[in-house]
């Protein structure tokens, strides 16, 4: 786990690029999900080596495309203000409770949960995905998409893994991606699953990302 102040903000001022548009506008704000550091008698929040890696591929890649970054670390019990422009959240429900309430509007995607743990569902077609860490590999699932914001003036995006190394993954199939999503789908509401492998010696490593769903557009801007 890496302890985290509450902001922290990279700036960088390279040439813009137009899929810029797909991240946003101005400083785009990485909202982490945080858990409370075990075994102090005031405990901070403090995040996943593998989501804060997450963060810090969002942020070269907000970077590289001529905008700031700054990552927020949403502490325990996952209160975060949606309503606000430029924001990336990078947690999954279990984390981010609230986040479900959201993901309603989704009709094609979700996460659920059972006695087996989380996991993400295809609502079309009833597939499951349960996350490959859970039997001891080196494998896992995530959620990328861009969702309403609760007060309708607006949109964030939206990655999250069942596990930790999801969130990373989920991190790198935007910046692998990032010309192809924008010519795609500019700055609409749109879901999918994504896979991603990593060593298994290295859980920050990510070997391969790859979509699994179809791209699915949403109603409304």
């Amino acid at each position: 786990m890496v302890a985290m102040p509450e902001w922290m903000i990279c700036v960088q001022w390279p040439g813009s690029r137009p899929e810029r548009a797909f991240l946003g506008t101005g400083t785009v704000t990485v909202a982490v999900g945080g858990k409370l550091e075990a075994g102090k008698a005031a405990p901070g929040a403090v995040v996943s080596s593998e989501s804060f890696g997450g963060y810090e591929v969002l942020a070269d890649l907000a970077r590289s495309v001529g905008l700031e970054a700054a990552c927020e670390v949403v502490s325990p019990p996952g209160h975060i203000h949606l309503n606000r422009p430029n924001l990336i959240v990078l947690a999954g429900p279990r984390l981010l409770p609230f986040i479900n309430q959201v993901l309603e509007a989704d009709r094609n995607l979700g996460f659920l949960n059972d006695q087996h743990g989380w996991y993400l569902v295809d609502k079309n077609t009833g597939t499951q995905y349960r996350s490959a860490i859970d039997r001891g590999d080196p494998g896992d699932y995530a959620y990328v998409g861009r969702l309403p914001r609760p007060d309708g003036k607006g949109t964030f995006l939206y990655l999250a893994g069942i596990h930790a190394p999801g969130n990373l993954g989920a991190a790198h199939y935007i910046a692998d991606n990032l010309a192809e999503l924008h010519r795609e789908l500019k700055t609409r509401r749109f879901s999918m699953l994504i896979s991603c492998q990593f060593d298994p010696a290295d859980r920050k490593k990510i070997l391969s990302t790859d979509r699994l769903t179809p791209l699915y557009r949403h109603h409304g801007p």
